[in-house]
C-alpha cells in the first residue's frame, strides 16, 4: 500500500477517535488507540520504535523514538499540546531522515478542530 493510502487510513482513524474522545488525554492513550484501530484495519503497527543514529561507523540508539510506524512506511508522532511548535515538524523530518522514510503525519489530538492538528511532513534528502 502507499504512503498516502496509509495516511488517508490513519487520519479516518485519527479523526474518529478525536470525534469520540475529545482533546486533552495523554499523548499515550491516542497513541494505544490509534494503534488498535489501525491494526484492527489488517495494518502492520510498531509501537515507540526505537530510531539508531549513525555517527562515524557507531549505532547509537539512545533518545530517539517514534511512536508509531505503519507498515514500515509512514511514520506518526502524536502530540497532545495546545499548539504544534516547528520544533515538532523538525522532530518528524529527522525521523524520516534516519529512517529512510518517505513520509510521516504529525497529529496534533490537543486541537479543538483536529484538521488544524494535522501536519504532512515529506522526507526529500537521502537517510543520514
Amino acid at each position: 500500500m502507499h504512503e498516502n493510502e496509509l495516511a488517508a487510513k490513519v487520519m479516518d482513524a485519527s479523526f474518529l477517535i478525536h470525534r469520540e474522545l475529545g482533546p486533552g488525554l495523554l499523548e499515550s492513550v491516542y497513541e494505544a488507540v490509534l494503534a488498535k484501530l489501525l491494526a484492527d484495519k489488517g495494518l502492520f503497527v510498531e509501537r515507540q520504535v526505537a530510531v539508531p543514529v549513525m555517527f562515524q561507523g557507531l549505532t547509537f540508539n539512545e533518545g530517539f523514538r517514534a511512536d508509531l510506524i505503519v507498515e514500515n512506511k509512514l511514520i506518526l508522532e502524536l502530540k497532545s499540546v495546545e499548539r504544534l511548535q516547528p520544533v515538532h515538524s523538525k522532530q518528524l523530518l529527522t525521523y524520516l531522515r534516519l529512517t529512510g522514510c518517505k513520509l510521516g503525519l504529525l497529529i496534533n489530538f490537543g486541537d479543538n478542530l483536529l484538521k488544524d492538528g494535522i501536519k504532512r511532513v515529506a522526507n526529500g534528502m537521502p537517510a543520514i
